[in-house]
């Protein structure tokens, strides 16, 4: 039988979606897996600059799997391009005679020292990120010294494990060789978010009566940071453009699940509308969402500005059909759209609203798209992940 492969695995800090997946790799035959992590500051209560609210994960972040934490100078706390200021990933990488590091990402130094320490060793290293060419940044000084850095990075790595479509073509556009890339997709732990939809949906009711929604009424509902390109504002828009004659409120209700910069300014038009279908209930936590997700009729992710979006893959386990706007970059490998789910220009508002009218008006479209969604998403998961990074693995190192 095959040795399996011992792979470092250097990400910045332990983060709801990814302890899943380790926890899966470290479970199953062919890898053996240590996870090599630049901070600590998640594992605490911590202010989410995003959600603008201190931020506590009730759900296990390094249960189930090997890992470390680098040590740094100074404090650990903030986490930026220079912070913390690891090092020690070249002792880690010899004395654990790894056969391949897998890197998240390269927007921190440590990533990049954690790079080069493994090329030093001779060890191969797998890229994994989220970039793709709708979130190139336009500034030119930016988009100069890229093509200056890129091509060297691209004799660094060895395998690049894409997320998606857009991923993908991105690494193409930047010269990667097609047979040095591997689907890894972005995926989420189904088993548990279909499990806990499942478990929620007798007290389905229950909940709507807590938020104090109207039985009966079909239920929109926004869960993510409320920052200035997640366009929240663009869906209460169009929320207010689904009133029947400019007056009456919608045959729909809306819940903005989140925090953030935006709520105070999007409560405040909520409040103008002068309706009582509009509830703003704050942030949830993970083990909370799968209830939400249950209760929607419809989930919307109207961003102008977002890589993946892997709250889509968390509430399509639920059977809920999704309305992204054309900058969400899991809209190519999850939502086909008028199948299980709608697509739409980012920032138009009447398109948005028109297909939320679409939506509501068909309860029983609306229930097949749901059902597809849950089917499309099936086919996104850790089984996905594992087998292509064995098939990276097998690529660059070859264990016979």
């Amino acid at each position: 039988m095959k040795a399996p492969y011992r792979v470092a695995c250097l990400v910045s800090h332990p983060i709801q979606y990814q302890a899943p997946l380790f926890r899966y790799l470290a479970a199953r035959p062919g890898i053996e897996l240590t996870v090599f992590f630049l901070s600590d500051f998640s594992i605490r209560a911590y202010r989410d600059s995003g959600f603008g609210v201190s931020v506590k994960w009730d759900v296990p972040l390094l249960d189930g799997y090997r890992h470390d934490f680098l040590p740094h100078l100074g404090s650990g706390s903030g986490l930026s391009f220079w912070r913390p200021w690891t090092f020690g990933m070249r002792t880690r990488l010899r004395r654990g005679r790894f056969d391949a590091l897998w890197v998240h990402g390269y927007a921190h130094r440590g990533c990049i020292a954690g790079i080069a320490a493994a090329k030093s060793l001779g060890i191969p290293v797998m890229l994994r990120g989220e970039s793709n060419l709708l979130s190139e940044t336009d500034d030119a000084l930016k988009l100069r010294l890229k093509r200056i850095a890129m091509p060297a990075l691209l004799r660094t790595i060895d395998a690049w494990l894409a997320i998606g479509r857009l991923n993908r073509e991105y690494y193409l556009h930047y010269g990667v060789e097609a047979g040095r890339i591997f689907s890894m997709p972005y995926a989420v732990d189904n088993e548990f978010f279909r499990a806990a939809a499942d478990q929620a949906r007798p007290r389905r009711e229950r909940l709507r009566a807590e938020l104090g929604l109207h039985p009966g009424r079909a239920v929109i509902l926004f869960a993510s940071k409320m920052q200035p390109h997640k366009r929240a504002g663009d869906l209460l828009e169009a929320y207010a453009r689904m009133s029947p004659d400019g007056a009456a409120e919608p045959a729909a209700c809306l819940v903005f699940a989140g925090d953030g910069e935006e709520r105070a300014k999007l409560e405040r038009r909520a409040r103008a509308l002068k309706w009582n279908s509009i509830r703003f209930i704050g942030f949830r936590n993970q083990s909370e969402l799968p209830a939400l997700y249950d209760l929607s009729d419809v989930f919307v992710l109207p961003s102008e500005h977002e890589p993946w979006g892997l709250v889509i893959n968390e509430v399509m386990n639920a059977g809920t059909p999704v309305v992204v706007s054309d900058r969400v970059g899991a809209g190519p490998d999850l939502v086909e759209d008028g199948v299980n789910g709608f697509v739409y220009p980012a920032r138009d508002v009447a398109a948005l609203a028109n297909r939320l009218h679409r939506m509501i008006d068909n309860p029983e479209d609306r229930a097949a798209m749901g059902a597809r969604a849950l089917e499309k998403v099936a086919h996104l998961g850790f089984d996905a992940d594992r087998d292509g990074l064995l098939s990276a693995l097998d690529s660059i190192v070859g264990k016979g």
